[in-house]
């Protein structure tokens, strides 16, 4: 099998492709300068020239504030990009695994949400994620949808880091304590794409760590397990102004892996323990 990794240059795509190439599965890494998600043509002709069996599709516009301004970009890039790349795939008889989030729910009250709930995004972002759902779906018949939730991965930025940065300058950072969720390590979140993309069983499905925390407990654990000082003033989200509103509950029931014989990922203080060993910490 020969399997195209969009985003390679980010921190899912990257952990993706290693844990291909780890189990010697022939895979092509696509970033920005082979791919641009925003041109439809060069979706086109890449994806015929590689001809892949699969595509795991882990690049996207992600950032979710900006997102809130530059609309039609964010849009290009993950809906109409995401719908490109699903027609392709559908014409060369491809499988898609595209990765999703969280923020397609609306996040209300404290359940899980399940893979059959009905979404309804807050922001830009979430409903650009949305959209390219139901393009996967509409275009596809052999495809995965993975939505996951707060990623850190060592090969880019994301909130674990964030607070790495901030715990060496400050003696206090204000986190919010309202929003509530469980962090994704890209490295674990790969092992399973790439067992997923291996099988026929396509459908929905919902991946994160094991356990949830608050935006402010996670930065509290990681600066008791990285050994910095700073501490962590708890806040709400009312008081933290943003330009994109997110959910305040993205606890995501994940039944479906167990449906589907996959294995959930391992705790997400012990993926936290490791992602910190893994950059030096």
């Amino acid at each position: 099998m020969n399997i195209l990794v969009t985003g390679i240059t980010g921190q899912l795509g990257y952990d993706v492709a290693k844990c291909l190439n780890a189990r010697e599965i022939p895979c092509v890494g696509a970033g920005r300068a082979e791919l641009d998600l925003a041109d439809g043509i060069c979706i086109r002709q890449y994806i015929q020239k590689v001809r892949p069996d699969a595509v795991i599709h882990c690049a996207a516009y992600t950032d979710v504030n900006r997102a809130q301004s530059e609309r039609e970009l964010c849009r290009a890039v993950n809906v109409e990009g995401t719908k490109h790349i699903a027609a392709v795939c559908q014409e060369l008889g491809a499988k898609l695994l595209f990765v999703s989030t969280e923020y397609v729910f609306p996040g209300e009250g404290d359940g899980y949400y399940r893979t059959t709930d009905a979404t309804a995004p807050l922001n830009v972002y979430g409903e650009s994620k949305r959209d390219a759902e139901l393009a996967v779906a509409e275009c596809m018949e052999r495809y995965f949808i993975v939505r996951i939730s707060c990623a850190f991965g060592a090969h880019g930025k994301n909130f674990v880091s964030t607070m790495l940065k901030l715990g060496r300058e400050k003696e206090e950072i204000r986190v919010v304590c309202d929003q509530i969720g469980s962090p994704t390590y890209t490295v674990d979140l790969a092992e399973l794409l790439c067992d997923m993309v291996m099988t026929e069983k396509y459908g929905v499905y919902h991946a994160t760590n094991e356990g949830v925390c608050s935006f402010a407990e996670l930065a509290q654990e990681v600066m008791r397990q990285a050994g910095l000082s700073a501490k962590i003033i708890p806040i709400l989200a009312k008081d933290y102004p943003s330009p994109a509103i997110r959910p305040k509950n993205s606890r995501l029931d994940k039944s479906s892996l167990d449906c589907a014989g996959f294995c959930r990922l391992p705790e997400w203080k012990d993926a936290l323990r490791r992602y910190l060993k893994e950059i030096g910490v």
